[in-house]
């Protein structure tokens, strides 16, 4: 059995605190879940994420939409196959705007 997945995911101590917040917000997990897997999976993304890139301090990470208010800010690294999910959340929850 092949594995289905390019990239290991490694999920922050941070990223992991933000999901217990979008828990208590009851977003719906699954939403998540299915943006990791295709990142995951290596497969391309719909437009509706609106995928970018970051500048500034956080310029080599990436950051896409699940829902209009809910962002999640990603790392990947080529040389080593890693999905580094940074963090999740709202922008003020992000960027404190």
């Amino acid at each position: 059995m092949t594995n289905p997945y390019k990239y290991t995911v490694r999920a922050t101590s941070r990223f992991k605190k933000s999901v217990k917040r979008l828990t208590k917000r009851r977003k719906d997990s699954q939403k998540l879940k299915d943006v990791v897997e295709i990142l995951a999976k290596g497969e391309s993304l719909a437009d509706s994420y609106k995928d970018h890139p970051l500048v500034g301090k956080w310029i080599g990470h990436r950051e896409l939409h699940i829902e209009s208010d809910w962002l999640l800010n990603y790392k990947i690294e080529e040389n080593i196959l890693i999905l580094e999910l940074v963090d999740t959340g709202s922008h003020a929850d992000l960027f404190g705007k």
